[in-house]
């Protein structure tokens, strides 16, 4: 690592931040309607955003920061067993073409602007739709201080705030600057800033990963030297190789799976998605989505290359920028710090509109303010927002980042209980509304409970997300473990509450408006109160 600061990356890098920077304010004007005090417009963009805008968008949006700096390192840690990351983002777009077009359809029908809008529409209940919301806001909370871990991992790397013993204000002075700037683009443009920087993020990081995959190897010897060093490394840790052995499948296995089931429950997911201008633009989405995981897959391979090229850091987060920062010329090293800079901020600022509108119209409009104006909801989602990224910037600046780490974990087995009520429910409605909050309350409890008797060398509780599966016996996924018993548990109490004759929620939706696209007659005619007269 370097004694000092790289001055030429650092240029480069803050070249960038200021060309994204100018185009997250001037997004304000961009697609800008005549009345823009509403959740529509800067929760959600207008509702306008068409194919390539939406790609870009849901690809800055999934693929982040942390993915390029935590995948590879989970690679140059473990091996392999990194790779669950591309399986599960290869099963996720057959199980999203399946229900994210009645989502969007839906939503658009009543002017939806959360998954938990949806759940008390469609099961006439706000205590189910609380729970979805506080679900999400904590989901996303660490997931947004991670975005934050990964812009510190780059300036680590290219020196810039000094060392351990330097004032904490200083040290910590170009990661306040840069959340300042997100959070300053992101209350004045809403979501038509990131959807607009997006187009810079995965421009440079597809440009990076392509020269990054020709450029390395050729420095390395080629890929059998990289192959060659990589298993000889595990091998001698005693992890038996390159792949898991029989036990570790398991757990690859069920971690892909999961992963898969929930990446589409996360808000951020959702918001991107109910931005896009029609149901068919989702139904594209789904089939072009996968160059991205070409991407990821090309992506993890920097962490085999780092072991070849013999990279050491205490902190495996910081093994592909130090890879970077070793393998290429200053100025390239530069714009790869960029691309993870801007990674960071691109899908930061989506979670935290998205955290912000679960807020605004599932707890603020739901429990406090009943008859908020569209105008007010905005002003609210605008200001808590804020809040988000202050949270997770104390998180970020306060703990150390294992934890963060630990709670983003945690975060995935907790979104994933909320699968049954969503889509479950765009399917379905024969899940009784409390029989969906049971298996929701199971889930989170068994799944807390489980992750936090999981040890690891550096921590006593959270220290991974797989422990053995009841009844079973192989290591596995944790969260979902945590799904099977909510759906069994959803199952039984909706027999028992049908044999009791439990009272039934009022459902507000009609099974026309799952596969209603935008220019169907009555589309726009039948919105609530509180979105009516907003552009579409």
């Amino acid at each position: 690592m370097n004694d000092g600061v790289n001055g030429v990356a650092l240029a480069v890098f803050i070249f960038f931040f200021v060309l994204v920077t100018a185009m997250g304010f001037l997004a304000a004007r961009w697609r800008r309607a005549a009345n823009d005090q509403s959740l529509d417009e800067w929760g959600l963009g207008g509702r306008s955003f068409g194919t390539w805008v939406t790609w870009f968008l849901l690809g800055g949006d999934l693929y982040t920061a942390y993915t390029f700096v935590a995948v590879p390192a989970a690679i140059y840690a473990a091996g392999a067993a990194g790779f669950f990351a591309v399986p599960y983002t290869i099963l996720i777009y057959p199980l999203i073409f399946t229900f994210l077009p009645r989502l969007w359809s839906v939503s658009h029908k009543h002017g939806y602007v959360t998954t938990s809008d949806f759940v008390r529409g469609r099961f006439g209940s706000k205590g189910l739709s609380l729970a979805v919301a506080v679900t999400g806001i904590l989901a996303t909370m660490p997931y947004i201080a991670l975005q934050l871990v990964g812009i510190q991992a780059v300036l680590d790397v290219m020196g810039v705030g000094g060392g351990e013993d330097t004032n904490w204000f200083v040290k910590d002075l170009p990661l306040l600057i840069a959340f300042g700037v997100l959070a300053a683009y992101t209350y004045s443009s809403g979501l038509r800033a990131p959807a607009l920087i997006a187009f810079v993020k995965d421009t440079l990081i597809y440009i990076v990963i392509a020269v990054a995959i020709i450029y390395i190897p050729i420095k390395l010897g080629g890929f059998d030297d990289i192959f060659a060093a990589a298993n000889d490394k595990f091998t001698e840790s005693g992890n038996g190789g390159l792949v898991p052995d029989h036990g570790g499948q398991w757990t690859y296995a069920t971690l892909a799976l999961g992963s898969a089931l929930a990446l589409f429950m996360y808000p951020h997911s959702i918001t991107a998605t109910l931005s896009s201008r029609s149901r068919e633009v989702i139904r594209r989405n789904t089939t072009i989505l996968p160059l991205y995981s070409l991407m990821l897959g090309l992506l993890a391979l920097l962490g085999f290359m780092a072991i070849a090229a013999g990279v050491k850091v205490e902190n495996g987060q910081l093994a592909i920028p130090q890879l970077f920062e070793n393998m290429f010329p200053d100025w390239f090293a530069g714009v790869a710090f960029a691309a993870i800079g801007i990674g960071a901020l691109v899908p930061a600022a989506i979670m935290s509109i998205a955290a912000a509108n679960l807020f605004t119209r599932n707890i603020y409009k739901d429990f406090i303010k009943p008859d908020a104006t569209p105008a007010q909801e905005t002003k609210v989602s605008k200001l808590v927002s804020l809040l988000v990224k202050v949270g997770a910037l104390v998180f970020v600046l306060g703990m150390d980042k294992t934890v963060a780490i630990n709670f983003q974990l945690l975060g995935g087995i907790w979104i994933l209980q909320t699968f049954p009520a969503l889509v479950g429910g765009l399917f379905t409605r024969w899940f009784h509304r409390w029989a969906l909050l049971g298996g929701w309350a199971v889930g989170m409890v068994y799944g807390t409970v489980a992750a936090y008797g999981v040890a690891s060398p550096t921590q006593k509780h959270f220290g991974g997300s797989s422990k053995e599966i009841p009844g079973i016996g192989e290591i596995g996924y944790i969260g979902l473990t945590a799904f099977v018993l909510n759906v069994l548990v959803t199952v039984v109490l909706t027999f028992v509450m049908r044999a009791l004759k439990a009272p039934d929620g009022v459902d507000e939706t009609k099974p026309g408006d799952y596969t209603a696209d935008a220019g169907d007659p009555g589309v726009e005619t039948e919105l609530p109160p509180a979105t009516a007269g907003t552009s579409h």
